[in-house]
């Protein structure tokens, strides 16, 4: 059944409790929640400009022309970049996968250290376990390494409150490509009506937006709620301990429509 999507619900919390403003009508209650990683459950104590400029000076030296690799893009940009650079000048596929793979090492290599002084935000393991007390299905979706995931994982013990992760090695486009979301719905076997999209960035939103499941901003990381909004969301919280409250709100409102 399709739901009714409205974008820019903002979602306030205040001294007085919660207050939505617009409206927005939804098929069906919420059976799952699938969460970002760094900037939402956790701090990842990166440099990452350090890491773009390690990849950059990497395939710099792999004769791909410095122009059209940006120290202010994603290390997924500079490879989009520098594999249609490589494909339009000849170069094989396996030379291409070899490339591709270092550059992975190389970010992989920075996000195992920085896992090692990173820190659960406030609230995340009490809001995880109350979800999995309320029955919802959760998920993870991240840009990071599956080593650096479960390492974090493992080190707070919270793996076992996720019923599927997807790294980015489980996908061959990461967010904002919605595939990376698609991956995480289809491992939890729900529709994206039937899911709130929890993050700090825009590729987040970006994602839920297009697939129409639920957008949920957190100001925790480096968006803004204006970014945030404008990519997409439909509620805006400030701390995840209030989730919990937000999807028994949204649920309630379901019962009484229903």
């Amino acid at each position: 059944m399709a739901r009714q999507f409205h974008r820019k619900v903002y979602f306030h919390v205040n001294v007085l409790g919660f207050k939505l403003e617009n409206d927005v009508n939804y098929a069906m209650t919420i059976e799952a929640v699938i969460f970002d990683l760094d900037g939402t459950l956790a701090n990842f104590n990166l440099d990452y400009k350090v890491v773009r400029a390690e990849v950059r000076s990497f395939l710099i030296k792999k004769d791909l022309p410095p122009s059209i690799l940006s120290i202010n893009e994603s290390i997924f940009e500079m490879l989009k970049n520098a594999v249609i650079f490589l494909r339009n000048n000849g170069k094989s596929k396996k030379v291409i996968e070899e490339i591709y793979s270092k550059v992975l090492a190389i970010a992989e290599k920075y996000e195992l250290e920085a896992a090692k002084s990173t820190n659960l935000l406030p609230g995340v393991a009490e809001t995880l376990k109350m979800l999995k007390r309320m029955g919802l299905r959760i998920g993870l979706f991240t840009i990071n390494s599956e080593k650096s995931v479960n390492y974090i994982l493992r080190r707070f013990r919270i793996a076992s409150l996720f019923d599927t992760v997807i790294p980015r090695d489980n996908v061959k486009y990461v967010k904002p490509n919605s595939e990376h979301l698609e991956a995480a719905l289809k491992a939890l076997e729900v529709d994206p009506d039937e899911a709130i999209i929890v993050g700090d960035g825009v590729s987040d939103m970006k994602c839920a937006e297009e697939l129409k499941a639920i957008a949920v901003g957190l100001l925790t990381g480096i968006s803004s709620s204006k970014e945030l909004i404008n990519s997409g969301a439909n509620y805006i919280i400030t701390s995840i301990t209030d989730l919990a409250t937000l999807i028994g709100k949204i649920n309630k409102t379901l019962e009484h429509r229903n």
